[in-house]
């Protein structure tokens, strides 16, 4: 009962950053292509540094049965970089298993092909008006708690600014 009491308490509990979440949510997702730490593909540009990054992309992270370590990494990589990442090899693995802190990667395996195209830019949102920053405020001005009022009247200038005037 206790522990069915605590879950629901987390449900409706206190607001959280989505960064925080990130990691449970996308390793639902990830963990079938073998990528149950789903850091190493949200911080991949943090992991391997910038440049590498441009080039290389994780594409899946296989384990012999019931292992976590030595695994395998198939790293999708463009064609004309190739043969300079086969030589980084080492490189690429120390930084991975730093990350990690253990040696979850003992091998890397490249495939070729294209490299995963960048999420397109966030649309730029237009500033409210003098009327619809008025309308916002009346609307939040019932609100106590400021952080919640704040977060509140970015969200609405984000709605509102997304609309065509």
């Amino acid at each position: 009962m206790n522990e069915a009491r605590r879950r629901g308490e987390e449900r409706r509990g206190a607001v959280r950053a989505l960064a925080a979440e990130v990691p449970r949510i996308a390793g639902l997702a990830l963990g079938k292509y073998g990528f149950g730490e789903a850091q190493l593909v949200t911080q991949w540009e943090a992991v391997i540094g910038a440049e590498l990054a441009a080039k290389l992309a994780p594409d899946r992270l296989s384990f012999s049965r019931g292992e976590r370590r030595n695994g395998t990494l198939r790293l999708r990589v463009a064609s004309a970089f190739a043969i300079e990442a086969q030589h980084l090899e080492p490189v690429i693995i120390e930084r991975i298993n730093g990350f990690f802190g253990y040696s979850a990667v003992g091998r890397i395996v490249l495939v070729h092909g294209p490299m995963p195209q960048p999420a397109p830019a966030a649309p730029r949102l237009r500033p409210l008006d003098s009327r619809e920053k008025q309308a916002l405020d009346q609307r939040l001005e019932a609100i106590a708690d400021p952080d919640l009022r704040a977060a509140l009247g970015r969200l609405g200038a984000a709605v509102i600014g997304s609309r065509r005037s």
